[in-house]
């Protein structure tokens, strides 16, 4: 279950955050959900950089959920970004976007986005899309271990 796994969700309209958030609640997942408005923000806080420095308060996440028509920095851009940054290249991404433009889906899957979903207007689909995709990230799928910022040791197993 994704109970104490942390989403970061990436999201400039306000009524889409209230309807993620809502069916997020719906689908029994309550309390994993970060928020940023904009790419600008999405990449402070991958970062921890300025207000995200705080680790406790503002965790890594295993997913995001990133919009892609955002002012400033786009969805792309922060994709982009990301797959450039060593320590956030097994970051996994999700596209959850209104764009259902095929030229946007393939630019998102050569950018490096693990996933592509549409949004569903419907506040009840967008619930069943929240708990499938629940079961597919939760359960089905295997995720890669998060990358190790460098200069930090990893524990080894000595064979002998």
């Amino acid at each position: 279950m994704l109970d104490n796994d942390i989403i970061l969700l990436v999201e400039d309209d306000s009524n889409d955050v209230l309807l993620i958030q809502r069916a997020f609640q719906k689908a029994g997942l309550r309390n994993n959900l970060k928020i940023v408005r904009d790419g600008e923000q999405a990449i402070r806080y991958l970062s921890g950089k300025e207000e995200y420095a705080d680790r406790d308060k503002y965790p890594m996440p295993f997913l995001v959920l990133l919009d892609l028509k955002m002012p400033r920095v786009n969805g792309f851009d922060v994709l982009e970004w990301v797959r450039r940054e060593t320590s956030l290249r097994r970051l996994l991404i999700v596209v959850l976007t209104s764009s259902n433009v095929q030229a946007d889906v393939d630019r998102a899957y050569e950018l490096g986005a693990n996933s592509y979903l549409v949004k569903p207007v419907e506040f009840d689909q967008m619930v069943h899309m929240i708990q499938r995709f629940e079961i597919y990230w939760a359960e089905i799928n295997r995720i890669p271990t998060p990358q190790v910022p460098p200069g930090v040791l990893q524990p080894q197993t000595i064979l002998g």
